[in-house]
């Protein structure tokens, strides 16, 4: 983090683009006149906030770069990425530092929601639903540490490419993955819970470790120590994914129901530490200090 704000958050201001759904509309219609692969690309909420945090340590992906290029042509990403100019600020006192009226209504209506729900800043119906409004590139490409606690692991081992979590891993990124299991009473309690009689969550679980071990022997031996596995033995309750000691998605595991069926929730830690982001980092921490390294 620096002192001084970096020129995107300025610049999203002085464009009122601060509130994320404008910001994600101005993006979107951005990436479609780039190319029409890049459309629905925009950054996730908790993403955004890192972009504009200075706290990156390297650049985005290059199509993040082309596309707010594009939307802010007066400046390289380099630039949008590096501390305000000085005479920047000086012209555009509102954007940074001082908050009109109106701005100043909208944090408090923020700060209110947020201590309302608790943490919580979206519920989907089921995990598809969630998948859909916030794909796993936009979650996890730029994360520095990704913490994961379920059955199998979908979104990390069969949704996001080999080649994009070696990338993370390679440059820096922490990974804990704690899978229940394959070999295990609870995963052939939860099968049962779920009808099925062909062993298919052990074997989804099963292969889904291997993924993990294959890309682990890939990385240097310098990154090698960054991914860590594990496994569970207990009555499944929920998945926890945390990410950047900030975000977490949490998922319960209902009653004669597939995890892809049931409701998703999307927490952002709140400034005073109360909301369910801790709840939920404290029911990973302690399942990971029972599981068994892999």
């Amino acid at each position: 983090m620096t002192s001084q704000p970096i020129l995107l958050q300025v610049v999203i201001r002085e464009r009122r683009l601060h509130r994320y759904g404008t910001f994600r509309a101005a993006y979107n219609e951005a990436a479609k006149k780039i190319s029409p692969e890049l459309t629905d690309t925009a950054p996730s909420r908790a993403q955004l906030h890192r972009w504009t945090s200075g706290g990156l340590k390297r650049l985005p992906y290059t199509d993040h770069c082309r596309v707010l290029e594009a939307m802010f042509p007066e400046w390289t990403a380099d630039e949008l990425f590096a501390p305000c100019p000085p005479e920047v600020l000086a012209d555009e006192p509102t954007a940074y530092g001082v908050i009109d009226e109106r701005s100043e209504l909208e944090s408090t209506a923020d700060r209110v929601s947020s201590a309302s729900h608790a943490d919580v800043t979206a519920v989907f119906a089921t995990r598809a639903e969630f998948s859909f409004a916030h794909p796993p590139h936009a979650l996890l490409d730029g994360a520095t540490t990704i913490r994961a606690a379920g059955l199998s692991l979908n979104m990390l081992c069969q949704q996001y490419p080999d080649q994009r979590l070696h990338r993370l891993i390679e440059n820096g990124t922490t990974l804990q993955t704690l899978f229940l299991d394959p070999e295990g009473q609870a995963i052939r309690a939860r099968e049962k819970e779920e009808g099925y009689t062909d062993n298919h969550l052990t074997t989804l679980t099963r292969l889904n470790i291997e993924v993990l071990t294959r890309l682990r022997n890939r990385l240097s031996s310098e990154a090698r120590d960054r991914l860590a596995i594990a496994v569970y033995d207990e009555t499944i309750r929920f998945n926890i994914t945390l990410i950047d000691d900030r975000l977490c998605v949490m998922q319960p595991y209902l009653p004669q129901a597939r995890g892809v069926d049931s409701p998703t929730f999307l927490a952002e830690r709140n400034s005073t530490g109360t909301g369910l982001y801790g709840t939920f980092e404290e029911i990973f921490n302690s399942l990971w200090e029972r599981g068994r390294t892999v």
